[in-house]
């Protein structure tokens, strides 16, 4: 049984589709990247996982419950850090956590050690005394990360959690992700395309309010790069020749030379076939010195770029 299945899922705002009849499951324990670019419907949909927005039409089930029949049971089992964090600044960090752990039910003898175990796993400890609008935005940023987490949910959602976070605190809010994941299902958008394609078992992508891509990245690669790309560097006595007599091998579709680098070339294969061998026999029988051959891995800014473009 999935933990999240979204069915025919629509979102209008007066005559524009935001979100246009999408449908997707996620199962549990599964870490799913939701991206796509701005305004293609993210947030839309990410407001309705959580009950917090209605649909125009369509279904969501979490754990086979429908989200509409019980909203406040439903929203006891998600966590959600919301792209824009609204916090109560006033407050200290342990007073709000402890209204945050009151409004989600958590069992009053349980408040306290929820409160310690959230300001540890978030790195709170050195600013646990302080009030919330005496923190940096990168540690305002925990503390919405910790009232997702206060009331120990089965799914989170994270709408660009790593906002406003240094390299070090983003690495580490990272790893404390990656483990989350291993207990719960969780659903995370971000624009640092780097951070889904490392954290996430899976990435979603939106685009005009449709889902154009669904699979796992190194899945994604396959399909939409299907071709092998080389880049290599040879020495030879005449390069114009030896772009011809490249181009000639069974298994290159194209080749075209790298202009501002001499001696270097990049070829793309035929779909399904690899150029390293031949190439490397070619080299050897006209007696060209190869001094570089290396793929070209394409990432996930490629593939986004691909299908959202």
């Amino acid at each position: 049984m999935p933990a999240i299945t979204v069915e025919n899922l629509t979102k209008k705002y007066g005559e524009q589709n935001a979100v246009d009849s999408i449908s997707f499951s996620i199962n549990k324990g599964e870490i799913a990247g939701f991206i796509g670019p701005n305004g293609a419907g993210k947030s839309s949909t990410m407001k309705m996982l959580t009950s917090y927005m209605a649909p125009t039409s369509g279904t969501i089930l979490i754990n086979d419950e429908k989200i509409d029949k019980d909203p406040q049971k439903i929203k006891k089992k998600i966590g959600y850090l919301p792209e824009n964090n609204p916090l109560y600044s006033d407050m200290a960090i342990v007073d709000y956590l402890k209204f945050c752990a009151q409004i989600q039910g958590v069992e009053k003898s349980q408040v306290a050690a929820r409160i310690k175990n959230m300001i540890h796993v978030c790195g709170l400890n050195p600013e646990k005394h302080k009030r919330i609008n005496e923190l940096s935005k990168g540690y305002r940023q925990r503390v919405g990360l910790a009232q997702a987490l206060i009331h120990d949910p089965d799914i989170l959602i994270l709408d660009e959690p790593t906002t406003g976070l240094d390299p070090n605190q983003i690495i580490e809010i990272r790893n404390l992700i990656k483990d989350l994941g291993k207990e719960k299902t969780i659903v995370l958008s971000s624009h640092i395309l780097s951070e889904v394609e490392t954290i996430c078992d899976r990435i979603i992508i939106i685009n005009q309010g449709k889902i154009v891509a669904d699979n796992s990245f190194e899945t994604m690669k396959l399909e939409q790069y299907q071709q092998e790309i080389l880049i290599i560097q040879i020495e030879a006595n005449d390069y114009d020749t030896a772009e011809k007599e490249i181009l000639n091998v069974a298994t290159v579709e194209q080749v075209k030379t790298i202009s501002d680098k001499t001696g270097f070339f990049e070829i793309r294969s035929k779909p399904g076939l690899s150029s390293r061998k031949p190439i490397f026999d070619l080299c050897v029988k006209n007696k060209w010195y190869l001094m570089e051959m290396r793929s070209i891995e394409s990432t996930l800014e490629d593939v986004f770029r691909k299908v959202t473009k």
